[in-house]
């Protein structure tokens, strides 16, 4: 199987079957995922080469605006889009086999977990796998520790409070806070 091919069938939302030999594939993608992020947090390294290294990861280049304090922990890495002025903090966990995209201007704060994976929930079935990408908009800020599950939206110029559990989409300019999170106002653009 080729990384495209993998790819392709995560992005369609195709399910993976344990065991299967898409699964066995997904695993060889983390083993390199796990090398890259080994390199990146096991020393110091300037912005340059963080970004250097991020790019590895994601098998594309980001852009010179591109931030991360690492730690940085990622088991796919290859489904990750990110756009010009996105800053990253350090703790973040990305499982991106069902794709991330953040847009432009998106912070990222301490230990965020964005998750694109669900188990089956069948007991028997429980290794397979099914794929639902996270779409984050431009200048959304995600505050630490929060987790965002497969599936969801989050719309351009929202802001998720710090510990939240987001489960469902949130609307452009809306503030979601809370376990799981709620709109608990809208912002007004500023003039």
């Amino acid at each position: 199987m080729e990384l495209n091919e993998f790819l392709d069938k995560l992005n369609n939302g195709e399910t993976i079957k344990g065991g299967s030999a898409e699964h066995q594939f997904m695993h060889k993608v983390s083993q390199d995922a796990l090398r890259i992020t080994a390199e990146l947090n096991g020393a110091y390294h300037t912005p340059e080469e963080v970004r250097k290294l991020f790019s590895e990861l994601i098998g594309k280049d980001v852009d010179e605006s591109f931030g991360l304090f690492p730690p940085f922990y990622s088991d796919c890495g290859k489904n990750i889009t990110i756009g010009k002025n996105v800053f990253i903090n350090s703790g973040c966990r990305f499982q991106d086999q069902g794709g991330i995209t953040i847009g432009d201007g998106a912070l990222i704060g301490h230990n965020v977990v964005l998750a694109t994976l669900n188990h089956d929930f069948s007991p028997n079935n429980r290794s397979t796998l099914h794929p639902a990408p996270i779409v984050i908009g431009k200048n959304v800020w995600i505050g630490s520790n929060a987790t965002v599950v497969p599936g969801v939206t989050i719309g351009d110029g929202a802001i998720i409070a710090a510990g939240s559990v987001v489960t469902k989409d949130v609307p452009e300019n809306a503030v979601a806070a809370g376990v799981p999170a709620k709109v608990v106002k809208y912002l007004e653009e500023e003039m």
